[in-house]
């Protein structure tokens, strides 16, 4: 009986090439034979349009190697070495292979590496695996790097892990191996097509939530051209890096950035915010122990689960049925811009946390609820976000309004509200303002609860003393509830009824005694 081995995953070598005739021969002849043993392997060769032998050399591999499954291509115009990633990435996705190596055709990156690369994709612990040079102190130096690029690898490293929450060594080296189902769930067809697509790539995949691991590499640095203008790379480096940073705060959304649609999520994107100034904590902290509270708009579930771990008798209600709430608590499921169908009498806290800004009609939603309210008044807690905060008025001062997947121009944003316009609604709609506050921008969801998250929140924070209106990322409202005047005027007539029926009955006995009283002064006189 014959043993059935697994079959052999599909990796691509891409090769990118650009005035390489003097160095691509070698790389190829250096690619370690174990690698065509282990994987059903084709080398890709892409030249960028040189003007030298490069895709000549190539071809003639090509024909000297028959037993290399090779394709060589060159494109007949350039595209940067960003846009020659992308035909090698579209050209691994497009033709079925499980991982793509990218290895430099100049020789700067050693292709014997390639075996130890592939290995945590092979055993399923990273998505991507970038060579680095700079996981030891002066590998890098030995390995004849220049000191200014040293030097300018580690500050623009240190830069983008602070903006970005990220611990890598270094984000500047060009040996990388990535799954082909990692690049599919990326927008790297609208990156940048020159360097620093390496970096809008890495921001990719955090973003993603995706796995890049590290793995040590040595550096070599020959006689190659260098084609990068250093100072140009770097402001390019920064000026992407600080975008994603605004693209994460909801204020500068960037396409490129947000991972593509797979299957709908429902209300998973939604994650909370929590042991800092945030509208989730303020919302939490002002529900008591013990207390009746309804979620309207619960979102995942996370409020639930934090006002369960509170003592609290929960009830959600939202579109899609919340994947994280706790156990025994009861589940609403409704399209918030339908008339409610849900009763409220039984909870004497409401949540509508960053939900009116969603909803066709906040208006017409308010006062459906409202017809359920009684002189027994309800606490509503409520969030959205502040139009007025003071980066948006300095986007649209340079003309930008870019709606995106979050923030507070979320593309499921329909009423957007200023301070007074929400006071205004919440006043129209019946309720009694008891406390308005300015929630600071999550800068600890974005740059991590470390020193540069923290130091930001305060600085936004001390911006609050001094104007609510320009510095609020959110407005955070509590609030209470009045019935409307049909319950009033229905309530009236049934009390004065009741308490006319009530003076009727006082006034029989009475009567009946003044009665009494007549008969016997008529029988004195």
């Amino acid at each position: 009986m014959s043993v059935k081995h697994p079959p052999k995953p599909r990796l691509c070598i891409f090769v990118i090439a650009y005035y390489a005739e003097e160095t691509l021969k070698s790389v190829l002849e250096r690619i370690p034979e174990e690698i065509f043993q282990r994987y059903h392997c084709e080398i890709l060769v892409v030249d960028d349009a040189s003007e030298d032998r490069t895709y000549a050399i190539g071809r003639e591999w090509k024909t000297a190697h028959p037993e290399k499954h090779m394709t060589v291509l060159r494109n007949a115009y350039n595209q940067g070495y960003g846009g020659n990633q992308k035909v090698g990435y579209t050209y691994a996705i497009n033709e079925g292979f499980d991982y793509v190596a990218m290895v430099h055709g100049d020789g700067q990156y050693a292709p014997e590496q390639l075996p130890r690369l592939l290995q945590p994709l092979l055993i399923g612990e990273a998505d991507a695996v970038f060579g680095s040079r700079m996981m030891t102190w002066t590998g890098a130096l030995k390995g004849g790097m220049p000191l200014y690029k040293y030097v300018g690898n580690r500050i623009l490293t240190t830069a983008q892990n602070a903006l970005l929450g990220s611990k890598l060594s270094e984000f500047h080296s060009g040996y990388r191996v990535y799954s082909t189902k990692a690049l599919a769930q990326i927008a790297y067809k609208i990156n940048s097509n020159d360097f620093h697509f390496d970096t809008e790539i890495i921001i990719q995949l955090l973003n993603a939530k995706l796995r890049i691991v590290e793995l040590p590499i040595p550096t070599y640095y020959g006689d190659e051209i260098s084609r990068v203008n250093g100072m140009k790379y770097a402001k390019d480096v920064m000026v992407a890096t600080t975008q994603n940073a605004l693209h994460r705060l909801g204020v500068l959304f960037q396409r490129r950035f947000d991972p593509l649609p797979s299957e709908d999520h429902g209300n998973e994107h939604y994650d909370l915010k929590l042991g800092y100034a945030s509208s989730h904590q303020f919302a939490i902290d002002a529900v008591p122990e013990g207390a009746r509270v309804m979620d309207i708009g619960a979102g995942p579930g996370g409020i639930a689960q934090q006002l369960k771990q509170k003592g609290c008798d929960v009830a959600v209600v939202d579109r899609y049925a919340p994947k994280h709430a706790p156990d025994g608590i009861k589940v609403v499921l409704q399209d918030l811009d339908e008339p409610p169908h849900f009763d409220v009498s039984d909870y004497k806290y409401l949540l509508m946390l960053d939900v009116i800004e969603h909803l066709k009609s906040p208006e017409a939603f308010l006062a459906t609820l409202r017809t359920q309210f009684t002189h027994e008044p309800k606490t509503l807690v409520l969030t959205t976000p502040n139009i007025a905060f003071i980066v948006q008025r300095g986007m649209l001062l340079l003309g930008q309004f870019n709606y995106g997947k979050a923030g507070i121009l979320d593309q499921t944003h329909t009423r957007l509200f200023t301070f007074a316009s929400l006071r205004r609604l919440l006043r129209d709609a019946g309720y009694r303002i008891k406390e308005v506050r300015g929630v600071p921008a999550p800068f600890p969801k974005v740059f991590g609860n470390g020193v540069l998250g923290q130091g930001l929140l305060k600085l936004n924070e001390l911006g609050l003393k001094v104007s609510k209106t320009l510095f609020a990322y959110q407005i955070f409202v509590v609030a209470e509830s009045t019935p409307d005047v049909d319950f009033v005027l229905a309530d009236t007539r049934d009390r004065s009824v009741e308490k006319a029926a009530r003076s009727e009955h006082d006034a029989k006995p009475a009567r009946a005694h003044g009665r009494a009283r007549s008969r016997s002064n008529a029988a004195q006189s």
